[in-house]
């Protein structure tokens, strides 16, 4: 794919050292244990902490063995034992039946709890119910940011979704919030702030707030990214209900991406071992195909084998000197390039295998069906074929999700009809999934005729019209209508194409949905970027149900320079796409900038 360089993309701020700092500290708190110690890791925990500090780091600091965390008794025979977990109540439990345990049978050995990315006062509360907090020292490693890429950051944090936008839980916002803080510390304060959503607004108030408090410490920096956009992932779920069709977003469907590795099994490597890589920029291979529409990937990977071939071919005909320094200076990257090229060409066929028995192309025409509102009826019996064949369980519970949310809600018939029809095919224990589904606004019900907007034609005969608009906006937020039809309208998500879209050489993010479909954040991140501000929007934002929810914070700011003007830091509250990430680094190889991504694990 030839994405077109407007200009230089700008020099990217050193990530490295939110690792070096996660590093430094966990070393701190460990050394605050003098002395061989076993260290207990809880599971989500254990990928980053390999990615910050691997096992040789963790055994110069005297951790002798290391166990995972897990419902069954401790097997350690250490007098030191050490927790790294999340702030969780049943890891106070697990805490306090080992520390109960060894009060039973008489023995004494020093325990220490490391919360990791906060310590909240309820597992204290835990630890003094089972009469074990006396005998624990408690401590939180504030590790909030990890660097998987050059322009990727991650918060790791993987029930940030479920907490905040299902279970209404808002104890993550300090965390993001420290994470803002952290950042502006680092790399200078952001001149240009742009916002969308609650959860956005308030990690916004508080990250500005901790700032007050310490006032002075970004004084006088020079600011190295020069805008910032918080949007929150409810402010636009159809995108990550959409099938990814980039090589990245399918490598993650097909295998799962986990703190920036992938585990190929023997389907892929062609052994009988599996190889856990690492994706990423150094992986010259993966880093050309990674944005690419996968269609267009089997024809990069034949010309890179092809030209990698000719490249070993050039031994013939070399003298001793010229043998030598090949051996010497290029050998070792040729080899290592195809042992990647091996890996990727196995990965594409596997995924083609896994994608062709699922009818990946009538699942993809069904999609690009319900985002231009065609072909409703046809949709919906494919949606109820899906399931009555057992094609997979998250796929048909996805293809629902999206036919409520780009048609305001199912009408009550088909609700009916297609839950029962489920959970015939999957069983009755997925009636919480359902009620789940339909508290995140995700999979819901239109409303019986005198309904919404009726209440809203009787009111608005009774007050003004300006006030009647307000309350029309609060029935909408509390109904959680997505009015997506209009805003796909209004911001031109659909492209009109005259003949066939060119995917080789893309005209615009669409791309990433092979032409059909431009991602709403993506498009609404590029609307506020060009206007450097909302204004203009009012529309868009009433439609979105954020009317009060949208801001923008720019402070004339003299010391940014131009090179840091083009760095724009996007961070998704909730969870992102690859196709999100290849989407807006198209967006930002066009606009000569260069976008770097924040957010809790990538949302699949």
């Amino acid at each position: 794919m030839a994405f077109p360089h407007r200009l230089d993309a700008p020099e990217l701020p050193d990530f490295s050292m939110l690792k070096r700092l996660a590093r430094d500290q966990l070393i701190y708190l460990l050394e605050q244990l003098p002395g061989k110690k076993d260290l207990f890791i809880e599971a989500d925990l254990m990928s980053p902490l390999d990615r910050i500090a691997n096992v040789s780091i963790l055994k110069q600091h005297e951790v002798d063995k290391l166990y995972k965390v897990e419902n069954k008794p401790a097997v350690s025979s250490s007098e030191q034992l050490c927790f790294l977990v999340r702030p969780r109540i049943k890891n106070m439990r697990y805490v306090a039946s080992l520390v109960n345990a060894d009060k039973l049978a008489g023995r004494t050995r020093k325990y220490k709890v490391i919360f990791s990315p906060q310590k909240f006062h309820a597992c204290e509360m835990v630890l003094e119910e089972e009469g074990v907090y006396g005998d624990v020292s408690c401590d939180e490693w504030a590790f909030s940011l990890l660097p998987l890429d050059v322009d990727l950051l991650s918060m790791e944090l993987p029930e940030f979704f479920r907490d905040y936008f299902l279970e209404g839980d808002q104890r993550w916002i300090n965390t993001v919030a420290q994470a803002l803080h952290l950042l502006s510390t680092l790399y200078g304060p952001f001149p240009n702030c742009y916002g969308i959503g609650r959860c956005a607004k308030m990690s916004y108030e508080l990250w500005r707030t901790l700032e007050e408090e310490e006032d002075g410490e970004t004084k006088g920096r020079r600011p190295e990214i020069g805008h910032i956009f918080l949007l929150d992932r409810d402010v636009d779920f159809v995108t990550a209900l959409c099938s990814q069709v980039v090589y990245e977003g399918l490598v993650d469907d097909t295998f799962r991406i986990k703190c920036g590795s992938v585990d190929f099994g023997p389907e892929v490597t062609s052994s009988d071992r599996s190889l856990k890589v690492l994706l990423n920029a150094e992986d010259k291979v993966f880093n050309e195909i990674r944005n690419e529409h996968f269609s267009n990937v089997f024809g990069f990977l034949s010309q890179k084998a092809r030209n990698l071939q000719a490249q070993y071919d050039r031994r013939r005909g070399m003298d001793i000197k010229q043998m030598k320094n090949f051996v010497s200076q290029e050998l070792k990257g040729l080899k290592q390039e195809h042992r990647l090229l091996s890996v990727h060409i196995g990965a594409c066929e596997s995924i083609m295998k896994k994608k062709t028995k699922q009818d990946f192309q009538e699942l993809i025409k069904t999609e690009h069906a319900l985002l231009e509102g065609f072909n409703i009826r046809e949709s919906t019996s494919y949606i109820e074929e899906h399931i009555d064949r057992q094609v997979s369980p998250i796929e048909s519970l996805r293809l629902m999700c999206l036919l409520s949310i780009t048609e305001n809600g199912l009408i009550p018939k088909d609700y009916r009809s297609l839950k029962t029809q489920y959970l015939q095919s999957y069983g009755p224990e997925h009636l919480l999934t359902f009620s789940n589904l339909r508290r995140a606004g995700l999979l819901t019900e239109q409303a019986p005729g005198d309904t919404l907007t009726a209440v809203e034609s009787k009111v608005s005969k009774l007050v003004t019209d300006k006030a009647a608009g307000k309350i029309t906006d609060a029935f909408s937020s509390l109904a959680k209508r997505s009015n997506f039809r209009a805003i796909s309208k209004k911001l031109n998500l659909i492209p009109r194409v005259d003949g066939e879209y060119d995917l080789k050489v893309p005209r615009d993010m669409a791309y990433v949905f092979s032409g059909a479909y431009v991602p709403l954040s993506c498009r609404v991140i590029e609307q506020v970027l060009e206007r450097r501000s909302w204004q203009g929007l009012d529309e868009v934002l009433r439609l979105l149900n954020c009317s009060e929810l949208a801001f923008t914070d720019m402070t004339k700011e003299d010391k940014a320079s131009s090179e840091s003007l083009r760095l724009i830091l996007v961070v998704f509250l909730g969870g992102c796409t690859f196709s999100e990430i290849s989407a807006l680094r198209f967006l930002g190889r066009e606009k000569a900038s260069m976008m770097l991504f924040c957010c809790p694990p990538v949302a699949s």
